[in-house]
């Protein structure tokens, strides 16, 4: 049984992995899944509602899932598309949602937020009188240096950002308050055509604003031509023009993709603009009527007539050669809806918890069972980077998301090859640790936005930035793996008596060999990244901080490599050294990209500094450890040599005989 048991844990963490793949649920029989894969263009690449929906939930109220209203009978979790979809469709409803996330406890005081360690707020929660102090506050914030700013005001702003966010994402599928609308409309003849429910829709709105077009049209024919025209007509026509063009400039996604093949394939607009459009062209676009009938048969509760628009926006689609663009949502929706990195974290995890319990009993079958967590972990983590590359058509690292992803990947990928070399649990440990800790720091970066944006304009790609971001950080990889083997070595020795001799030199061979391995693919990415630079900014070098800090992870590693081979160092102060590499690497990796200055600058990031000063104090520490004396270890000890025969001991009382 001992030696079935890796396989039968293996397995059902492998089927739990695959559970994802089972049909999407379907509340109240609504198809929410098929109209989360419908594309749209935002951040000047197509996505689907679903990746919107998900990135706004989290950047707004840090997860991707909104727990029930407050006296809500259902008490049902609602996704993140059913969120954006009820935000969008029934917003008096989606207004219970406590979806606002108050962190600063001066402001949650202020806002009357509930106690607890974040406080949330629904849009209900707040007055007319809260949300105009709210803005003059964050208006007076903005003002002040970024970097000035306190806990509070980057709180307020946060606030101020995600309550903005919220309203343009409630004008997003149809103008706001279309209920009430046409009761304040002049009187027209048109209105008389108009049924009770359609006056109430925004599916009416659109009936008649339709009507409206060709008269727009005849009208600036009349004028032209000096003749008279209809005044009822135009203040018709000029109610909805006040409608529709604020909203062009308000509405958060362009949901309306391109009506003829003579234009752009990236000349989609959101429904202001189309419909701003329309008096011009004459025409209103299709898509329109879809979403219209997709609004107004969610606000009723009407399932087959949501699901029969759905379907049939999708064939029209089709029809209208956007096939690629419907491709694209419906795999980035599944990749989301598979959630690999997720799930590879929660993998690492275990294998972690596993590998550390294998130090302790040594039961071969708990190695086992964690390495081959860490391996099905290590095939997920690289299925999501390679779905990544291909529906974003780039290299794996393209920003600083990225490149903590295939940061753990290769520390991952060199802690399976020591695994299957040394068979100590060494491996699976840092694999692990490492893997958890950087796909931690690149959900942390998630919450910033979308994490498949374009690349920026001075990142332009070619061969040379896809092989220099690659390699080099492949050689980031391996420096973290060195430390982090050091790291341990280091805690063992000192916390414990299971560090004896022989790991103590397999561990050192360990780190010496990646050390080397990291030496070669630091410096040549740098050389690379020379090149690169050289053709896109004309010029090889130029002291940019970046640059500078991949420099400083070279030397660093050259230095280690040199201090072993001239015998200035033996292993525990290669040790010392490779934890040392920890912090200049992260500093070179991640510091240099918070400055705010230099052409890779990402921007400051204050919590992102707070949690790198941490970590450089947390391996300071551990160096400290490291150079203690070795009667402070608990291995290693320095032990007087005690002879067996009592006549050559000092213990034995006789003393030495004397020349």
């Amino acid at each position: 049984m001992k030696q079935r048991l890796p396989w039968i844990v293996c397995g059902l963490f492998a089927l739990w992995v695959l559970s994802a793949l089972r049909p999407a649920p379907k509340p109240g029989g609504f198809e929410l899944a098929e109209f989360g894969r419908l594309p749209i263009l935002l951040n000047g690449r197509v996505q689907p509602f679903d990746s919107v929906a998900r990135n706004t939930l989290l950047s707004m109220h840090g997860t991707q899932t909104v727990r029930p209203a407050p006296g809500e009978v259902s008490g049902r979790i609602l996704s993140a598309t059913e969120w954006m979809l009820e935000l969008m469709s029934k917003p008096e409803q989606a207004g219970t949602r406590q979806v606002f996330r108050v962190e600063s406890l001066e402001l949650r005081n202020l806002l009357g937020a509930r106690e607890g360690r974040l406080g949330q707020l629904a849009y209900n929660d707040f007055s007319e009188q809260k949300l105009q102090n709210l803005e003059q506050e964050a208006r007076r914030i903005a003002e002040k240096d970024s970097k000035l700013r306190s806990g509070y005001e980057k709180d307020v702003l946060h606030l101020a950002e995600s309550i903005h966010l919220y309203h343009r994402l409630r004008n997003s599928l149809r103008p706001e308050n279309s209920e009430h609308f046409l009761e304040h409309l002049p009187d027209h003849p048109f209105k008389a055509s108009l049924t009770t429910s359609e006056s109430e829709e925004f599916m009416g709105e659109l009936k008649l604003y339709k009507q409206l077009v060709p008269v727009a049209m005849s009208l600036l024919h009349k004028e032209a031509a000096g003749e008279e025209y209809n005044q009822a007509d135009v203040q018709l026509l000029a109610a909805f023009f006040r409608r529709y063009e604020p909203l062009s400039r308000f509405a958060y996604p362009l949901i309306v993709p391109p009506l003829h093949p003579d234009v752009s394939r990236d000349d989609w607009s959101n429904i202001g603009t189309s419909l701003s459009e329309s008096l011009r062209s004459g025409e209103v676009n299709p898509a329109l009527d879809y979403f219209a009938r997709m609004d107004s048969s969610f606000r009723r509760g009407r399932s087959d007539d949501f699901n029969g628009a759905v379907t049939e926006y999708r064939q029209w689609l089709q029809d209208q050669n956007l096939g690629p663009e419907l491709k694209k949502g419906q795999r980035e929706s599944m990749f989301n809806h598979l959630e690999p990195f997720y799930k590879s974290t929660i993998l690492y995890v275990v294998a972690l918890i596993l590998g550390c319990v294998f130090w302790l009993n040594f039961s071969q079958p708990v190695r086992r069972t964690a390495f081959y967590l860490v391996v099905l972990a290590f095939v997920i983590h690289t299925s999501g980077v390679l779905f990544r590359m291909f529906l974003e058509g780039r290299p794996p690292v393209t920003n600083l998301y990225s490149s903590a992803v295939f940061v753990g990947w290769g520390a991952v990928v060199l802690g399976i090859v020591l695994e299957r070399l040394f068979r100590d649990g060494v491996g699976v440990v840092t694999a692990s640790t490492i893997g958890f800790v950087t796909l931690i720091i690149a959900h942390h970066l998630s919450a910033t936005g979308d994490t498949m944006e374009m690349m920026r304009a001075v990142l332009d790609t070619n061969l040379w930035l896809a092989t220099h971001v690659v390699v080099i950080t492949i050689g980031y990889s391996a420096t973290f793996l060195a430390g982090f083997l050091a790291i341990v070595y280091i805690l063992r020795g000192v916390l414990s008596k299971g560090l004896t001799s022989e790991t103590g030199k397999s561990l050192a061979r360990m780190v010496y060999g990646i050390l080397c391995f990291a030496t070669l693919f630091s410096f040549v990415g740098t050389v690379l990244g020379g090149i690169w630079a050289d053709q896109s900014w004309g010029r090889f070098w130029g002291w940019d901080p970046k640059e500078n800090g991949a420099l400083l992870i070279v030397l660093m590693n050259a230095a280690i490599l040199h201090a072993r081979w001239g015998g200035i160092v033996r292993d525990r102060g290669l040790m010392v050294m490779a934890v040392a590499g920890n912090i200049v690497t992260a500093w070179s990796w991640f510091g240099v990209n918070m400055l705010g200055v230099g052409l890779h600058s990402y921007g400051f990031m204050d919590k992102a500094f707070v949690w790198l000063l941490t970590f450089i104090i947390s391996q300071l520490v551990i160096m400290g450890l490291g150079m203690l004396p070795p009667r402070f270890w608990m291995s290693f000890k320095e032990k007087r040599p005690v002879d067996s025969n009592p006549k050559l001991s000092h213990r034995g009382g006789i003393k030495p005989r004397t020349a």
